[in-house]
């Protein structure tokens, strides 16, 4: 589990599921279940989502593959 102190959270930039699913052109469920699997981290804030742009990212990096 990732340990970020108040002040990392602050300065981060953070995207709802449905901007996240528009990015990666997934539906809201499969954001959703990335999530739950424990793939993708988030924060919960009522009852939403709300993940960091910076773990997206890695999220992508650690699955980019060179074609050919």
């Amino acid at each position: 589990m990732i340990e970020l102190t108040s002040v990392e959270y602050t300065k981060a930039k953070f995207y709802t599921v449905a901007e996240v699913a528009r990015v990666l052109r997934v539906s809201n469920m499969t954001v959703y279940r990335l999530v739950k699997a424990g793939e993708l981290p988030a924060v919960r804030i009522g009852k939403s989502y709300r993940l960091r742009e910076e773990d997206v990212n890695k999220y992508l990096s650690d699955r980019f593959t060179e074609a050919g």
